[in-house]
């Protein structure tokens, strides 16, 4: 199960947050915090995977901006970092060549790309195609009314 997914930019603002299971906003905040120093130090030569705490920490650094899932041990963790490159892949195509600035006034269109892709801490959807047609039909919607 997915716990959390964090994009988080090289100064370790947390640009989207999504959360799976119940953590208290205190404990959140510290757990950004925390995965935010455990990352930058860590040298790009090493795996992308971080056992921390009693999670599984799968990242993967795009542009500068951190994509992290926190997942339980016993998942597989080569699908977390795979399902990574599908959503900054369906990122990238949906705004065209994705930047932070993208992420930060295009949040809701995120977190809607995020919806369509995961539910309830769990893969729902792991076609591009797929994801991306039902984006446009939500955009199509909005459009019209």
């Amino acid at each position: 199960m997915i716990h959390f997914f964090l994009l988080q930019n090289r100064q370790g603002q947390t640009r989207i947050s999504k959360w799976y299971s119940s953590f208290e906003h205190e404990e959140k905040k510290k757990l950004q915090s925390e995965i935010y120093r455990i990352l930058i130090q860590r040298p790009s030569k090493y795996t992308n995977f971080v056992e921390f705490r009693k999670y599984t920490l799968v990242y993967r650094r795009y542009k500068g901006v951190f994509f992290t899932i926190c997942c339980d041990p016993s998942d597989n963790e080569m699908s977390m970092l795979e399902a990574i490159h599908l959503f900054v892949e369906c990122l990238d195509e949906y705004f065209v060549e994705v930047c932070e600035l993208d992420l930060v006034f295009g949040f809701y269109k995120v977190f809607s790309l995020l919806d369509e892709f995961l539910m309830g801490g769990e893969l729902q959807e792991t076609s591009k195609k797929v994801i991306l047609s039902r984006m446009t039909y939500l955009a199509d919607v909005e459009k019209k009314s």
